[in-house]
């Protein structure tokens, strides 16, 4: 969920009569103090047409395209290894994609991986970071047209899986800043879009290899997985991940920046990422932005489970909560159309009876599940369909990756999904069926014993901020 907003009034912005870029020279030297590197892994910002990158030992400019301008020390993202943990990969595009938008922050600080802020919101298992470890989503192909090869040494990007979305199924990937990747080709009758919210690429396919997930072995089985996954966009968090996975481009096109942000035009907040603003994400796109769904050929029936980016689909969860509200049917939010958590036979109950986050998202793949055989029991299912998976998050969010917790949440997404291809595979379709799976971003799991504060640091500076989703700093 996100956080709500640190606001130092623009009013002592003003009594200062000090200048944004003035402010933001105070603020670095506040965040690069090597007393804060324990939790400040890289401060940037965009002067002049450039992104600049800062530690506490160096500092560079980059352009966007990759070049590199050496100001100080050493280069804080030399290391772009796109199989590394520790590195960043393709740092250059994502960041220059972030603040290609106006409501980008004027600094974004990255947390150091080992950072634990569950004090101010944040959890054992985390993301939203630069590095590879936390921007690292599975990628996995399967099915009519995928050779069957393993795990293989490869990497994309989250934007891409749009874009081999629509090449599948036929529409138009035309203007989007990703590619349809390599090892698919077109041909399948249906094409399906699995996410697992939050479910680490490495976690995911060794869990399938010593036969935890025996249903992602099937799939794998009919497939392929790339060894480096499909790199998240920055900053590597929900709502924008998945607007990039369904859209092809990146958060400074499509306009969705972080999980919540500041629109200094309209002096608003904007929370992207609650269960109580889900039905309206696709509202916060840029005019012109233009969702996979909407790509396809005209006439072409399109599934949307569980996932707000809908704008466009034929069938969409969130399209039906819209007209309930509407026509004033009782339903206020999505909580009120959930199945008990405790009567799902697919969940890990003494998970369910222990965190409120398990029982909740539980519900919410229920009823998922139910929406996704349903449509799978038409005489026609659709040409594509997207179903996302929210417990997976939720379960590594709570013990971070490897945890009983994080391993059971990946157990129920895997039984939930061995029951949707036992009835593709009753049904006669297997050969006719594609599938993509991947996730939104990353997971690392934070440090008990690595806290720490900027926000205490910058305040007690008397410097005048607000921090939006704890890392997007707004000055003045």
């Amino acid at each position: 969920m996100p956080l709500p907003s640190r606001d130092l009034t623009a009013a002592a912005v003003v009594r200062s009569g000090l200048t944004t870029a003035a402010l933001r020279d105070r603020a670095l030297d506040v965040l690069l103090d090597p007393a804060l590197a324990h939790v400040v892994d890289l401060v940037c910002w965009l002067e002049k047409g450039l992104v600049h990158v800062a530690d506490s030992a160096g500092h560079v400019a980059l352009t966007a395209d990759g070049a590199t301008t050496l100001l100080a020390g050493r280069d804080p993202v030399a290391d772009q290894d796109p199989y590394g943990d520790s590195s960043y990969p393709f740092a250059a595009v994502r960041l220059h994609s972030l603040f290609a938008d106006p409501r980008a922050p004027d600094l974004a600080v990255v947390h150091t991986g080992a950072h634990c802020w569950t004090d101010s919101g944040g959890h054992l298992g985390e993301h939203g970071s630069l590095n590879g470890l936390q921007s690292r989503a599975p990628l996995l192909l399967s099915g009519h047209g995928v050779q069957a090869s393993g795990v293989v040494d490869a990497v994309a990007r989250t934007v891409d899986v749009a874009a081999t979305l629509a090449h599948l199924a036929g529409g138009s990937y035309d203007g989007m800043e990703g590619r349809p990747l390599d090892h698919v080709w077109p041909g399948a009758k249906h094409v399906v879009g699995l996410l697992w919210d939050g479910a680490p690429s490495a976690e995911l396919l060794a869990l399938a290899a010593d036969g935890t997930l025996p249903n992602v072995a099937r799939l794998l089985a009919r497939g392929c997985a790339y060894r480096g996954g499909a790199i998240a966009e920055f900053p590597s968090v929900t709502l924008v991940n998945h607007t990039c996975a369904l859209t092809g481009v990146g958060p400074g096109r499509h306009g969705i920046v972080n999980n919540a942000y500041y629109d200094r035009v309209s002096g608003e907040q904007v929370v992207a990422n609650s269960s109580a603003t889900w039905h309206r994400s696709s509202d916060w796109l840029r005019p012109g932005v233009r969702t996979v769904f909407e790509r396809l050929p005209t006439g072409t029936r399109s599934a949307c489970v569980n996932e707000p980016i809908d704008a466009g689909a034929t069938y969409s969860t969130f399209a039906l909560l819209r007209e309930s509200q509407a026509s004033g049917g009782g339903g206020g939010s999505l909580a009120d159309f959930l199945p008990p958590a405790e009567a799902d036979v697919h969940a890990t109950q003494e998970q369910v009876a222990a965190d409120s986050d398990y029982t909740w998202a539980t519900s919410v793949d229920a009823i998922g599940l139910d929406q996704v055989l349903g449509l799978w029991r038409e005489d026609e299912p659709p040409r594509l369909t997207w179903w996302n998976t929210t417990l997976t998050d939720s379960a590594h969010h709570a013990g971070g990756p490897g945890s009983d917790i994080a391993r059971a949440g990946l157990r129920d997404a895997d039984r939930r999904l061995g029951v949707w291809l036992d009835l593709v595979e009753e049904r006669g379709l297997l050969d006719d069926v594609v599938v993509l799976m991947t996730a939104d971003h990353g997971m690392e799991g934070a440090d008990p014993t690595c806290t720490g504060d900027w926000d205490a640091a910058l305040e007690a500076a008397g410097i005048p901020f607000r921090d939006e989703a704890y890392g997007f700093l707004y000055l003045g």
